[in-house]
């Protein structure tokens, strides 16, 4: 009988231990740029339960940590309820489908097709000067001038600066409080200080002001504490979210089937994919990766008929 006891002791303390592992793997591996080069995901543990009827043992997993819970920033700046006017535009896709012919295209393959060289194209554009803003955001005005001059598209000029200035608004009327002290607030708050004054759209002295898109995302993703990986993954994501729903808009496809898109895969793969083809790229070596998609983002005011503004 003491056998016994000592048996079913001896399986609980193994699956304590267990337990514990793995909760200090866990911490470790929020320190490491991927969890599974920690451990791999089958070995993670289950829930314990003695196989012979004992107690059941809880799991450490399923317990209340703070720390577990995701950055509340991250999900308000992915939110689609986010003011930024991206519904408005369509990223050349209603371009795309007007001078695509549809008989090399069946409508399940057009959203993917698109999606990939647009993320190909934003990625190599506007990703290399998103982390260099985030990773410096003294560089803002600089880096906002730089990239003001390499667009050369003048339709995805404007929407850029659109969007950036319409982030702008919404840090100043409703992030900026609730935001601690930190370089990248500061710059942030000279910035929209800069960009109101007289002076910020002549050319003088001063580097003119613009305010695009990718390097405000970057500046305020900084200030609210995301980190570079998730500023620069949530980016490309908020593109692709965008462009699904001017795909459903235009009627490529259905809710659902764009839905199936976003939570894929296949889309996730892409956009690490992206990231990590950008990821050390320095910003004098950004360039369009897909120049065609200049020529339909320009061709867009051309067209005879059109929903979208860009």
């Amino acid at each position: 009988m003491s056998v016994t006891r000592d048996e079913q002791s001896l399986k609980q303390e193994i699956a304590r231990l267990e337990s514990e592992l793995y909760t200090a793997r866990n911490q470790l591996s929020s320190f490491s740029t991927s969890a599974a080069e920690i451990f791999p995901t089958d070995a993670l543990p289950t829930e314990h339960k003695d196989n012979h009827g004992g107690e059941e043992i809880p799991d450490k997993r399923l317990e209340f940590n703070v720390t577990q819970i995701p950055p509340h920033p991250l999900l308000h700046l992915t939110d689609t309820a986010l003011p930024l006017g991206s519904f408005a535009f369509s990223s050349g896709l209603e371009s795309y489908l007007a001078h695509h012919k549809a008989a090399h295209n069946t409508k399940l393959d057009t959203l993917p097709n698109f999606l990939q060289l647009s993320l190909t194209s934003l990625a190599a554009t506007s990703l290399p000067y998103l982390i260099n803003a985030y990773k410096s955001p003294a560089r803002l005005e600089d880096l906002d001038d730089t990239l003001d001059a390499c667009t050369l598209c003048p339709v995805a000029k404007r929407a850029s600066i659109s969007q950036g200035r319409a982030l702008i608004t919404v840090w100043e009327k409703a992030l900026r409080a609730e935001t601690t002290a930190s370089a990248a607030k500061d710059v942030m708050n000279a910035f929209c200080a800069s960009l109101k004054s007289p002076s910020s759209g002549k050319r003088g002295d001063r580097v003119e002001m613009n305010g695009h898109f990718p390097l405000i995302y970057a500046l305020v993703c900084c200030a609210q504490g995301l980190t570079l990986h998730e500023t620069a993954y949530t980016f490309l994501f908020n593109h692709a979210k965008a462009v699904a729903s001017a795909a459903v808009r235009a009627s490529v496809l259905g809710p659902y089937a764009a839905q199936g898109v976003l939570g894929s895969k296949w889309l996730r793969a892409e956009i690490e994919t992206a990231m990590k083809r950008e990821w050390e790229r320095s910003v004098e070596d950004a360039a369009q990766g897909v120049p065609v998609l200049d020529v339909w983002i320009g061709r867009h005011e051309l067209l005879y008929s059109r929903i979208f503004n860009s």
